[in-house]
């Protein structure tokens, strides 16, 4: 029998709750589906900070590197926020993806028959929405040198060589592939010089895949619409700053930010994650959602260990589990037949996972 070792990083604020449903549905998954999970949970954020000084320890990489996938919750809050910047939990966060050379970050969503009306924009709008942000993650702007804050003046560097640009399209056009063959990347070369080199290396990249259709848009007209049009979308391609701000504006499409998986992978160890943050001022309180968590978990079966059909049947077991009226507290409004807490949605998913 198979066994798959993940690296378990439950983080701050609501982390811990989400990350235990996850792992309560992954338990009921593997035991029929002739795979063993064995988890090494270690720390990484604030919680990591308290204990050790630094927010991503040296444990914790060894560990991460010695697994097959890594499982991770959310990390920051107020209570770190005073910190050094290479004190505060997200450079935790921004090391390991470094460290571990995770370069490329999916973000798809995809929006329920059930929840069309969750979401803020009219439901003609955001039915049958289904798509893909691939954001570089390890370079641009966040990662460039120099960069520096003085007492009247502050600057930062926006950097990308072509082998980065190179490696993320790939990702992209391999993902347009087994989905709905359209690229739409998006860049600022109106007026930047490093966004003119974007452009230029993904329309190469885009020669060797030839069945995918290649767009370009400016990330503002993109940002108008992602709200306009969702539906023209397929896969989204771009860089670091951008696409964390564009994925987190399409998040919103689906009605609430808890729905939404992510992974991080391209490099030695694929990191597994739900977008939302660590939501501090519901910690503890067992009202968080944990599908997207769930869903992360989902797609580390299928992407890391390729375990399709345990990955099929998370996501079957989350589409019934909103079908039937379970909702958590932030979809409440919503076609909700019974409220759940964090601990009851897991229980109710792990249970129709193993009945699938």
């Amino acid at each position: 029998m198979k066994t798959y070792k993940i690296a378990v990083i439950k983080g701050d604020g609501i982390g811990p709750e989400i990350v235990d449903e996850a792992i309560k549905v992954l338990d009921a998954v593997s035991t029929n589906a002739g795979f063993n999970l064995v988890y090494e949970e270690v720390l990484m954020g604030g919680c990591a900070y308290d204990v050790y000084g630094e927010p991503l320890p040296k444990e914790t990489i060894e560990v991460c590197m010695h697994c097959d996938a890594i499982l991770f919750g959310a990390i920051g809050g107020e209570k770190w926020d005073n910190l050094p910047r290479d004190k505060r939990p997200e450079s935790g966060l921004l090391k390991l993806r470094s460290t571990l050379e995770l370069f490329a970050n999916f973000r798809p969503v995809k929006v329920y028959d059930e929840l069309v009306d969750a979401s803020s924009l009219k439901p003609a709008i955001v039915e049958g929405v289904d798509l893909l942000v691939v954001r570089e993650l390890t370079g641009g702007i966040y990662f460039g040198e120099p960069r520096e804050k003085e007492e009247k003046k502050a600057y930062n560097t926006m950097v990308y060589t072509k082998s980065e640009i190179v490696r993320i399209a790939k990702m992209a056009f391999e993902a347009a592939m087994v989905r709905g063959k359209k690229v739409c990347s998006i860049d600022k070369a109106n007026v930047l010089e490093v966004s003119q080199l974007w452009r230029e290396v993904v329309e190469e990249v885009a020669k060797d895949y030839p069945e995918v259709s290649l767009s370009h848009m400016y990330v503002d007209n993109a940002a108008m619409q992602l709200v306009r049009d969702p539906k023209q979308f397929d896969v989204i391609l771009t860089g670091n700053i951008f696409g964390d701000i564009l994925s987190d504006e399409a998040s919103q499409i689906s009605g609430s930010i808890g729905l939404l998986p992510s992974s991080s992978v391209g490099g030695k160890v694929g990191l597994y994650e739900p977008i939302h943050g660590s939501a501090p001022d519901i910690a503890g309180q067992g009202i968080a959602n944990p599908i997207a968590t769930i869903s992360s978990a989902s797609m580390m079966l299928r992407f890391a260990f390729g375990e399709i059909d345990a990955a099929d049947k998370i996501d079957n077991a989350v589409s019934l589990f909103l079908k039937e009226g379970y909702r958590t507290k932030d979809l409440s409004s919503f076609g909700a037949k019974e409220i759940c807490s964090t601990q009851e949605a897991g229980s109710i998913i792990a249970d129709k996972v193993s009945k699938l």
